[in-house]
Formats: C-alpha cells, sequence, structure tokens
C-alpha cells in the first residue's frame, strides 16, 4: 500500500484538550510527522462532564454537543494542519474518536445485545468544515460482534512497538489505565486496569480547584490510607478476567466518596496517594495475572509526566524495566491520537482495526463510519 497522509483526533476521559496528529501510513511502516493541543473552553467541559451522567433533556443536549463539538475537532485538525503546512487536499481521511460520554460494555452487565459505547463529535460536521473524509464510531462494530469496544489502542501499539524476542507491556495513563501484552510481534492481550488519572484530577479539582496533580507533588506529599485502598480494590472491576473495559460510570467522585463514607477522616492528600496507589496496584496486578512474563514497561498518556506515579509503578513492577513510549520513538502525549490515525489508514484500506484477543469480539472487524469529505 503506497504511503498516505492521515489526521487522528482524540479527547478522553479527562475532557481537557484535543490532541491531534499528523501520521504517515503505509507498507513502510508509521512515521508520526506533527501534533497539535487543542483546548476545550471551560463552559464546554462542564457541559460534556454534565451530559455523561443521566440527567433532563439528554437528547436536545447532547445534539447541541454533539454539532459543537464537531465544529471543535475540525478546528483541531485545520490548525494542525496549519502548523504542519499541509493543505486539506494532502490528507486522506481523518480519524476521529470523538468524546466518550457513556460506555456500558458487556462486562459491565448489559447483555451483549444491549451494551453499548457512545462518541459524540459530528463526523459530518468534521468533514463538511474541513472538506476532508472522516472515519468516526470506531467502538460499535466491534461491540456488535460481541466485544468490548475497548481498548482499541493494542493493534497501533503492536504496529508500533513490538519487537521480536522481547516481552512488552504498553500501558496507556490516560483518565482510564489500560495494558497492551506484546509478546515479541504477537499481540497477546489488552484490557482496561481500571482508573488512571480520572479520580486524581477530579479529586485535586474538589479540594483545590486545580485541574490536575502536576507531577504528582500533592500525592507525594500524603501517606496511602490502607483501608480506602483495601476498600476501592473491592470492586468487581478488579476481579473480572478476559476481556474487560471501564470508564468514569464506575469509577467518580461518587464513588469514591462512598468507599470513604464511614472510614475516619484522612488528609486529602492522603486519599490523594491513595489514589496513586489505586492506579499504580492495578495496573502491577493486571500484569501479574497476564500469564506472560513481562521484560519491559512503556508508558504512554498524561500518567507518562507524573513522577510519583511513575516512582510507585517502578517500585510494583520490578524486575521488568520502566520507561515511556519517548524511549521507542513516539512522544507518550501523542500515542493515542495516532492510534486513531491509523485505525482510519486501516479502515481506508479495508483492514481490520479491533483484536478479538483484547475485546473478546467474534472475530476481526473494519471499524468505523466513512463520512466523504
Amino acid at each position: 500500500m503506497p504511503e498516505a497522509l492521515y489526521v487522528g483526533l482524540m479527547s478522553g476521559t479527562s475532557i481537557d484538550a484535543i490532541d491531534s496528529a499528523l501520521l504517515r501510513c503505509g507498507d513502510s511502516g508509521i512515521e508520526l510527522l506533527a501534533t497539535h493541543e487543542h483546548g476545550i473552553p471551560g463552559d464546554l467541559r462542564e457541559r460534556i462532564a454534565a451530559i455523561s451522567q443521566p440527567g433532563r433533556n439528554e437528547i436536545d443536549r447532547l445534539g447541541a454537543l454533539d454539532r459543537e463539538l464537531g465544529q471543535l475537532f475540525a478546528r483541531a485538525t485545520l490548525d494542525l494542519l496549519e502548523s504542519a503546512g499541509e493543505k486539506p487536499g494532502s490528507i486522506t481521511a481523518i480519524g476521529s474518536h470523538g468524546q466518550t460520554v457513556r460506555h456500558r460494555p458487556p462486562s459491565a452487565g448489559p447483555a451483549k445485545g444491549t451494551a453499548f459505547s457512545l462518541q459524540i463529535g459530528d463526523p459530518n460536521t468534521i468533514a463538511e468544515t474541513t472538506g476532508i473524509t472522516t472515519v468516526a464510531d470506531f467502538r460499535r462494530r466491534d461491540i456488535a460482534s460481541g466485544g468490548e469496544g475497548a481498548p482499541l489502542a493494542p493493534a497501533f501499539h503492536a504496529a508500533a512497538f513490538s519487537r521480536p524476542g522481547v516481552n512488552r507491556a504498553i500501558v496507556n495513563v490516560g483518565g482510564i489505565a489500560n495494558v497492551s501484552l506484546l509478546a515479541g510481534s504477537e499481540l497477546r492481550g489488552g484490557f482496561d486496569t481500571g482508573p488512571g488519572n480520572t479520580l486524581m484530577d477530579n479529586w485535586i479539582g474538589r479540594q483545590r480547584g486545580e485541574r490536575l496533580d502536576r507531577d504528582g507533588q500533592w500525592a507525594a506529599e500524603g501517606s496511602v490510607a490502607k483501608a480506602l485502598l483495601a476498600r476501592m480494590l473491592a470492586h468487581p472491576f478488579f476481579s473480572r478476567v478476559g476481556p474487560r473495559s471501564t470508564g468514569k460510570e464506575d469509577f467518580n467522585l461518587a464513588w469514591l466518596d462512598n468507599c470513604l463514607s464511614d472510614l475516619a477522616p484522612l488528609d486529602p492528600r492522603d486519599v490523594q496517594a491513595t489514589l496513586a496507589e489505586l492506579t499504580a496496584t492495578a495496573i502491577a496486578r493486571a500484569l501479574e495475572v497476564s500469564e506472560m512474563t513481562v521484560d519491559e514497561v512503556y508508558v504512554c498518556g498524561g500518567g507518562a509526566h507524573n513522577t510519583d506515579l511513575m516512582r510507585r509503578l517502578y517500585q510494583q513492577l520490578q524486575p521488568a524495566t520502566l520507561d515511556t513510549t519517548g524511549a521507542l520513538g513516539m512522544d507518550p502525549d501523542w500515542v493515542e491520537a495516532a492510534t486513531f490515525a491509523w485505525l482510519a489508514w486501516r479502515t481506508i484500506e479495508g483492514l481490520a482495526g479491533n483484536a478479538p484477543a483484547v475485546t473478546g469480539a467474534a472475530g476481526s472487524r473494519i471499524l468505523g463510519g466513512i463520512y466523504p469529505g
């Protein structure tokens, strides 16, 4: 297949920004050419967070947000191309993950016929505004074939980061954390491990009005509350086996408040430290039960910048080595956006994008709908 240019768009659980990446894809491999971070206005973040929970007048609110986010995704694309010196006509397609507002996978309880995942950011609007063919709605075909619809990154991780003869784990710590298991060139498996940054971000937001715990400095001031950690790890998600995915429907401040409800009052810093320990412990336990000896662990996503979290991971994952995907040639901030550029390439070329060993789908499927530019 000849080389072609694709754009990937990603907005995650943290709703902090739209990440966009320009990728060259083809038989010779994958090359990340340019990146751009496009901020999401505060009032829009608040409305997205609100629509992610059941509430009044949801259909009208959802429809308006869908269009508004589509316009913002389009603007992020055009700004990326301008900064990279590329014209829209040079781009084969955009791959837009969209903004997840509800994720109800089969592992969380719904029957396979009623499980669903919903992302907004209207691809019709993106295609119309940019003039570029847009691929979107990547998760629902996998769910329709009995899968979790998530995580979708492991297939890309295998293409970008596998190495013959080396067992690697690629750990994405976004709002939710997930892991990909690479046994040499084989994708052995992958799954969500539980909360990544989402609870830490929400807790420091409530306590200090800050969007994130930069470098994990606040968590580092606290001590792990063992009773709270044990209570959180009792969540049924952590005992599930096989394909599994989760989201803020399971792990949110209301759940944390319930875990804290009849414990002795804790210093807020100790809660933050315990949330960091929860993320690290869930990742470490997932690797322990993976039935694959892991030699090397590489972290991507916002968590790669959390020095305190990386320290906790280092302590729990030894003797495996720990680094970020930057050591493999891709900045950890842009792996997810690059994933959806690559998935768009797969879709346009008529190639499967899911990994049944990861999601539990009945088979390999071409993902997403195509909206011509």
